[in-house]
């Protein structure tokens, strides 16, 4: 694509009197902007197609189900792929800061998540029982940690190319792709639930080797973007070094704030299954059921994901704010609701417009967290934030994974609840950030 289209395009998506204004980033990086803005928002789109196939609560699932792996691996599936690309980001991080031109880092971890997946598909089309669940796993493993590799470097390399003004709107965009493929995805899935069709093994491990291919497209797109080399660590050794990053929780006061608010606002991501849930034991567990949801999910981070965007770029903390507060309100209206509404057919049209909404309100919260996190700090301090953030955010999403036991005393209306109350608590302390303007 030539410049002369790739500007208009560019200018047509920000739409802002200040799109040539580059805020944050040096002036001889300016000109390359519109063509990167592009490239960024291309290679996220592509990776989250390829999360659309490789699901860990959809498609991982149904694999080692229909393979005849243990129930027990099943459980840790979503655990492995979250956890595992947060939680070793701070050693990553330090090895990272040596390098100039971090854009290599994701292309390296794509084509290492690319790899996950095409040997993923061999062990559903050649192994199974305990072997197929054991092989999946290990895997996953590998692709967890290959993507903490783009987890620290997209967030450098954004700030280092698109200004101040417009990184939010990098965020909504991609979030607004991501939600026309599960959009996508989602009408397969009726699409098949009317047509009687049972997916085998041999369609997933396709689907897999799909999903490789799409990761490394996504690689060599984003090795096209232009970055100037960057400022670097040569290093003093080892781990060691890089956990005594942990230290700016104590010494910065903004960013251990950022942190506690991060891992309160968590709650807001794990409730939302339990929305599902209670459809489930409503509605039963047919295929349509969960298309209306993932129709619900993908609707809402395509229509809201540009909103957020742009108005992350105004006030980033304020987007927090108000996602986090929906989604809290929305668990409590979930709990008014089950408590003392006994007519079960309304669930087909309450719980998947109560779902709907909560997606907005967590994808506000995501696409404000992130452009937040980018905007509070420059050069290699940003690396660090993404690493200790990512890292305390990781360990304490395993810890809070556990508050689902309460599921086995309260009823799941209530577990919501319980989960919005820690929502609020965060909403108070996203109130005590400084706002982050232009």
């Amino acid at each position: 694509m030539n410049k002369d289209k790739q500007n208009s395009i560019y200018e047509k998506i920000v739409n802002d009197e200040d799109a040539r204004a580059c805020k944050a980033i040096p002036e001889s990086a300016c000109h390359q902007v519109p063509g990167n803005f592009l490239k960024i928002i291309l290679a996220q789109f592509l990776t989250k197609v390829g999360d659309a196939l490789i699901n860990p609560k959809v498609t991982l699932p149904w694999i080692l189900q229909s393979l005849g792996a243990p129930v027990y691996l099943i459980g840790w599936l979503v655990p492995i792929r979250e956890s595992g690309s947060l939680i070793p980001q701070l050693s990553i991080a330090h090895y990272i800061r040596r390098i100039p031109v971090r854009k290599w880092v994701w292309v390296i971890g794509s084509i290492l998540q690319a790899l996950s997946i095409f040997a993923i598909g061999l062990v559903a089309l050649t192994l199974t029982g305990a072997a197929a669940g054991y092989g999946v796993i290990a895997c996953l493993m590998i692709f967890s940690l290959s993507r903490g590799l783009n987890s620290v470097a997209s967030k450098d390399v954004l700030g280092k190319t698109i200004p101040k003004n417009q990184r939010g709107q990098v965020n909504g965009w991609s979030s607004s792709a991501a939600g026309l493929v599960t959009l996508l995805f989602a009408s397969l899935l009726a699409l098949a639930w009317l047509w009687d069709v049972e997916p085998t093994e041999r369609f997933y491990g396709l689907s897999l080797g799909l999903a490789g291919v799409i990761w490394l497209i996504a690689a060599l797109v984003y090795a096209r973007i232009n970055e100037y080399a960057g400022e670097v660590d040569g290093g003093r050794n080892g781990v060691l070094e890089a956990f005594k990053q942990l230290a700016l929780l104590k010494t910065d006061v903004t960013f251990r704030r950022f942190v506690i608010t991060r891992t309160l606002f968590l709650c807001s991501a794990l409730s939302a299954p339990y929305y599902v849930v209670l459809a489930q034991q409503s509605l039963g567990g047919q295929l349509w059921v969960l298309a209306l949801f993932m129709f619900a999910s993908g609707l809402a981070s395509f229509v809201s994901g540009p909103f957020w965007g742009r108005m992350s770029d105004r006030s980033s903390r304020s987007v927090m704010v108000i996602g986090a507060m929906m989604s809290a309100l929305l668990g409590v209206v979930l709990f008014v609701y089950d408590t003392w509404v006994t007519a079960s057919q309304s669930f087909l049209f309450v719980i998947p417009l109560l779902y709907f909404c909560v997606c907005i309100a967590h994808d506000g919260i995501r696409v404000g967290r992130k452009t937040y996190l980018v905007d509070i700090a420059e050069g290699d301090k940003r690396t660090s934030y993404v690493a200790v953030s990512n890292t305390v955010v990781g360990i304490m999403l395993l810890l809070m994974s556990s508050l689902g036991v309460m599921s086995n005393f309260l009823s799941l209306s209530a577990v919501v609840l319980v989960f919005s109350f820690i929502t609020f608590a965060g909403v108070v302390m996203a109130k005590q950030l400084p706002d982050i303007r232009d």
